[in-house]
């Protein structure tokens, strides 16, 4: 089976949308990415979005008035996402691919959001590929933010937190230092702060900041869905605190690198 059928076959019953809207877990991520996101839109820039999803980012974006472009991989992601649009917006969609962009110009974006694809790449060299195509199209001077899948809190969280380690030992899923192994069919791949500056290294950007999008969010989920109002609004204060110190970033389950094309 390929890589992409397992990722349709995911997708076509998951709600991402809700993920992101309707967890206070979610809403984490997303109030993160956009605090980091915004500062660097203006009124006239022109945004791409690889692996848009449902549209959650992209389709916001349009409705804000901005000029967007969304590739996605998955029929039926992209299907929820045109059905969320009246016309009025000013956007373009394709079906497509982070690996081959083809459809895209170089040095055309002013902003290029990478927020799904690298969690599901395997292998160095398509994750590899898929940052110099999102950097390919990006316009020079212009910012590329990338979302990855942090491995610590999946050791954490679902090997010992979830009583997985028999399993995931007996399938070889673990190194001897504690890195997940992951191929197509486990739909995700985890990486460490080095792997991210390894793959840097390979394009012309260089790092604005490394960001915790959801900190130690997860690990407090049943509890941060219990919190009144308040006590969640003091989270965010807390989480917007930390959310860039580099000592407690390999723990996050999600992280935005935030580079900028030289």
């Amino acid at each position: 089976m390929s890589n992409s059928t397992f990722l349709e076959n995911y997708y076509n019953g998951y709600d991402e949308e809700g993920r992101l809207e309707n967890s206070r877990v979610g809403r984490v991520e997303y109030l993160t990415t956009r605090r980091y996101l915004d500062p660097l839109l203006t009124a006239d820039c022109k945004i791409a979005e690889i692996g848009a999803g449902t549209g959650r980012y992209s389709v916001t974006l349009a409705k804000e008035g901005y000029d967007v472009t969304a590739v996605e991989l998955v029929q039926h992601n992209l299907d929820i996402l045109t059905g969320k649009l009246d016309g009025s917006e000013n956007i373009r969609t394709h079906l497509g691919n982070a690996l081959d962009l083809h459809m895209l110009g170089d040095n055309t974006y002013d902003v290029t959001l990478l927020l799904g694809p690298m969690y599901h790449l395997y292998s160095e060299v398509d994750k590899t590929k898929a940052l110099k195509e999102a950097v390919r199209i990006t316009k020079p001077g212009g910012h590329i933010l990338v979302a990855y899948c942090m491995n610590e809190a999946t050791v954490i969280q679902y090997v010992f937190g979830c009583n997985q380690l028999k399993s995931v030992m007996d399938l070889n899923m673990l190194t001897d230092d504690w890195k997940c192994v992951s191929e197509p069919k486990d739909l995700f791949e985890m990486v460490r702060t080095e792997d991210i500056e390894r793959l840097n290294a390979a394009v012309p950007v260089e790092r604005m900041k490394l960001v915790a999008t959801d900190g130690a969010s997860r690990y407090i989920r049943e509890y941060l869905e219990e919190m009144d109002d308040l006590t969640f609004d003091k989270w965010l204060s807390y989480h917007f605190a930390t959310c860039e110190r580099q000592d407690l970033i390999g723990a996050t389950n999600h992280s935005l690198d935030i580079l900028r094309k030289r």
